[in-house]
């Protein structure tokens, strides 16, 4: 059974990871290099992105040419803005996913009907390991083991740089 300090410096660090993840969100710019504009495969460049909550998503674009919407799934179909929750037209969008949904985007100066229409689906941030910390389930033996054994070497790495950069260690 892990000791109270080491148990507290396991979920410091874990916290400390989940704060590093929501500090690093990733902007993914759609079209990459293409760009929001007419005759991309919008459908291809999501399926090789994973988008999560607390991503952007950013547009770029002429913006005397195009714009973007936010709209349902009948908007995304049908190509019309009329159920629009959002729009968009500075030419360098930069819009928060900020729900595990599926995000519906067109552009609505006809470019929608050229292809310039992309979904994605994006997931909940995953949740710490908080099982394997705890020592795993009961039954369990060598994972929760190492895991833990790799959060005492985090943790001693952790305690010298605290050391090193406040003058005080962890414990």
């Amino acid at each position: 059974m892990a000791t109270s300090s080491s148990l507290i410096l396991q979920l410091s660090v874990a916290l400390l990871c989940l704060l590093l993840h929501s500090a690093a969100a990733t902007d993914h710019i759609v079209g990459a290099n293409k760009g929001w504009n007419p005759g991309v495969n919008y459908t291809l460049w999501a399926n090789n992105h994973t988008f999560y909550v607390g991503d952007l998503i950013s547009f770029r674009y002429q913006k005397t040419q195009y714009n973007v919407f936010e709209v349902n799934q009948t908007g995304y179909d049908n190509c019309t803005v009329e159920s629009a929750t959002g729009n968009w037209s500075s030419g360098k969008d930069f819009i928060p996913l900020n729900e595990a949904k599926r995000y519906y985007f067109i552009c609505g100066t006809g470019g929608c009907f050229s292809g310039m229409k992309v979904t994605v689906l994006v997931h909940a941030l995953p949740p710490p390991p908080t099982a394997a910390l705890a020592g795993g389930p009961k039954g369990s033996s060598a994972p929760a083991t190492a895991l833990v054994g790799g959060w005492d070497l985090i943790g001693a790495v952790l305690s010298g740089l605290f050391t090193t950069w406040f003058g005080f260690g962890l414990f």
